[in-house]
């Protein structure tokens, strides 16, 4: 104590004898300066994010203002917004654009046959079995029913639970049936969202308020595999989380658990596994990273949106997984969509949670407004109790025996695909697909050369980037007779002809996947994704006559 005290006290007469010839506003502005500098040092070495990355992106968006690239920058997005504009004029083949409210209302039989006209725009022929995911199950049987289903149940609202407790309870149902599933446990829960992405952003918002509440983390972030979706960057957007993203064992295409440990800090707030992924549709190894969890105390994200209705079933078909759900210890939470695998319409899916505790930080609830007290369980308030019901109607309708038939043919299908894939000169295989996807890739040519030789003949697959990459999705659709076969035809013969000259670069819109991967300033590839949204919501330019205003 007294080495302290003494050179606590040398330490005080120094900075007292170099400053004694100070005014008192110059040791104010120099304790000032001194406290502010300290705080922005501190901040900037504290962020998550790391001081690389961060003066990478500081060095492109300087060098943007410079007038000769800004200007450079400008011709070339203008270049391309035009292209995405007359691709979305292309896409409505000769379709008149409705930008005013018609005088008098349009009937019924004109409603329905713009709508029949709308419906068979675009050239590729999903219901013969031709695309990538997108539709995973398609019967006009089922459709029948869920039309019917969607709308009875159409002007429902489970906001409004005492004016629709049925709605609620089928929710309840469709959560419950899930859960059991997945071998939750008795406090196992969830609820139903809009979609995966939503699933993923109830999942961090939950874990950043537990996270907040229990352990005071201010600047939370995820560790997560840089394969893992998207939607949890939407969600590290939305809610300011820092996304963390570990590499993949290149040999088996999972994570890599050993770096995923190295980057764990004590503002780590959930960890993610996938149940495949999307790009390659292999499967982390779940038991590895609950260890990790448990070993450190974090929350495990399961994200199973993808193939959540196909991996709880393969047991059953005769494929047996690792294991991937509630059974594993650790994993405290579970994604899946209902409207993939599960065949359920569009716009539903469950996220599921091991305890009540963290869904509960799900919820979003307001005290005092003077409305009311208001409490929803996701990101909507008014929600559709149409797509509840018609989910909870496909469930019960397919029912155990449904599913495992319908992932048995699926599952066989994926692998008679795969099969084919890995016998083909010039391509190979990512990984061990686990389910339903499966990618390849090329050390000889240029994998989008493929992509677009395939497009061009109907097929609509997944382009993948770092590296260049092309995947299948396969689904029921794909299971149909003859499908799978024609699709390996044809990318036999497609392969010949690109392997004729395989060092030829790709040509047309798929030569932009490439270059989006070769600029370093990933804000550009940004811009254009922005221009090509912009271009989904194309209406004809309007131009003002007499006074009002007339589409052109």
């Amino acid at each position: 104590m007294d080495l302290v005290r003494d050179t606590g006290k040398l330490v005080a007469d120094r900075v007292n004898f170099a400053l004694q010839s100070r005014e008192p506003w110059q040791i104010v502005v120099i304790t000032t300066t001194t406290v502010l500098s300290g705080v922005w040092l501190y901040e900037f070495f504290s962020q998550e994010e790391g001081i690389v990355s961060r003066s990478k992106k500081h060095f492109f968006k300087m060098a943007r203002k410079l007038p000769f690239v800004k200007a450079q920058i400008t011709e070339e997005l203008n270049k391309r917004a035009k292209e995405f504009e007359d691709s979305a004029i292309k896409q409505s083949e000769g379709l008149s654009y409705i930008t005013h409210m018609p005088e008098m209302g349009f009937s019924d039989q004109e409603i329905l046959s713009l709508v029949d006209s709308h419906l068979q725009l675009g050239h590729y022929k999903w219901k013969e079995g031709r695309v990538s995911g997108a539709v995973y199950y398609f019967d006009p049987a089922l459709v029948s029913l869920t039309q019917t289903v969607y709308g009875r149940a159409s002007y429902t609202n489970p906001l409004h639970a005492d004016i629709f407790p049925g709605v609620c309870k089928m929710e309840a149902e469709v959560v419950r049936m899930t859960a059991n599933l997945f071998h939750g446990g008795p406090e196992s829960c969830g609820t139903m969202t809009t979609g995966g992405t939503e699933s993923l952003i109830m999942a961090c918002k939950a874990y950043r308020d537990y996270a907040r509440e229990e352990k005071g983390i201010s600047q939370p972030n995820i560790v997560m595999p840089v394969t893992a979706h998207s939607g949890f960057d939407k969600a590290a957007q939305y809610l300011k989380l820092h996304v963390k993203t570990v590499p993949l064992d290149r040999s088996t295409m999972a994570v890599n658990i050993q770096k995923m440990e190295a980057a764990i800090t004590s503002n780590t707030i959930m960890l993610v596994g996938s149940a495949p992924n999307y790009p390659y549709g292999t499967m982390d190894d779940i038991e590895a990273i609950a260890r990790l969890g448990m070993k450190y105390n974090i929350p495990v994200h399961v994200d199973a949106c993808l193939g959540g209705f196909v991996i709880i079933f393969m047991k059953r078909a005769g494929y047996p997984l690792p294991p991937f759900d509630f059974r594993v210890k650790g994993v405290t939470s579970i994604s899946a969509d209902t409207h993939k695998y599960g065949f359920a319409p569009k716009g539903s899916s469950v996220i599921l949670y091991s305890e009540k505790k963290y869904r509960r930080h799900q919820f979003t609830v307001t005290t005092d407004w003077p409305g009311g007290v208001y409490g929803s369980p996701s990101v909507n308030g008014s929600r559709a109790g149409g797509v509840i019901a018609a989910t909870w109607a496909t469930l019960v309708r397919f029912g155990l025996d449904g599913y495992t038939e319908a992932t048995k043919r699926i599952v066989d299908t994926a692998k008679y695909i795969e099969r084919g894939l890995r016998t083909m000169e010039g391509i190979y295989v990512y990984g061990q697909p686990a389910t339903s996807v499966i990618a390849f890739g090329s050390h000889v040519f240029d994998i989008y050369r493929l992509s677009d030789a395939l497009s061009k003949l109907g097929w609509n697959l997944n382009n993948l980037q770092f590296p260049p990459g092309v995947h299948i999705c396969v689904t029921f659709m794909h299971t149909r007779e003859g499908v799978a076969d024609k699709f390996l035809q044809d990318m036999r013969e497609q392969l010949v002809e690109i392997l004729k000259d395989p060092g030829r670069p790709v040509e047309g819109k798929m030569a932009i996947y490439g270059v989006a991967q070769s600029l370093p300033d990933r804000s550009l590839v940004g811009d254009f994704t922005r221009l090509w949204l912009d271009a989904m919501y194309y209406t004809p330019p309007e131009e003002r006559k007499n006074g009002s205003l007339e589409g052109k």
